[in-house]
């Protein structure tokens, strides 16, 4: 494989392919290795989870009341603005105003549409004769094609591909027992 770095072209190699075993016990054996190591890694992976967790919840608690003094300062900076927003906004003529440390702005969301009920609302538009505001959707039916390959075997475009992928289990056990 070639990768470009700095404009200079560099071979990497791939690592070299390990001893591959020549009896059954050895593919059991290294199946086993792999369990043991799955297993370690595991462990790892909670142990860090746990240590994470840990520093972000003394982070969030030093964030809190940090969080609360914030939400303070923007409720009071809005009431200040909203009651002066005429003088500010130039009566409406900008929307945004630049104090010496920041800046206010006033943004209008587009408009969007909530929908509750989406059947009895599709019924009542295709009633009132409002279709334009129905949308059917066309689209290639993939089921139907694994279902049917041989029927679609000869259309440019079509591709069907499956993969194999090669997996090693290793067996594990649990305890029996009550879950805390």
């Amino acid at each position: 494989m070639m990768i470009t770095i700095n404009g200079s072209k560099k071979r990497l190699k791939s690592p070299a392919t390990p001893n591959v075993p020549q009896t059954l016990e050895e593919v059991a054996d290294l199946i086993s290795g792999i369990g043991i190591d799955s297993r370690e890694l595991t462990l790892m992976e909670c142990e860090m989870n746990e240590t994470i967790s840990r520093i972000k919840e003394a982070y969030e608690q030093r964030a809190d009341p940090i969080r609360l003094r914030i939400a303070d300062a923007q409720r009071g900076v809005q009431g200040y603005c909203d009651a002066h927003r005429a003088v500010l906004t130039d009566h409406g003529k900008i929307k945004t105003y630049k104090f010496t440390s920041g800046e206010v702005c006033w943004r209008t969301r587009p408009p969007s549409v909530r929908i509750t009920g989406q059947d009895a609302v599709l019924f009542s538009l295709q009633q009132m004769g409002l279709n334009r505001f129905v949308r059917l959707r066309i689209e290639i039916n993939r089921e139907a094609i694994l279902n049917e390959p041989e029927a679609v075997a000869r259309v440019p475009g079509i591709f069907i591909s499956q993969i194999e992928d090669f997996v090693v289990t290793p067996f594990e056990l649990e305890l029996n027992g009550t879950s805390p």
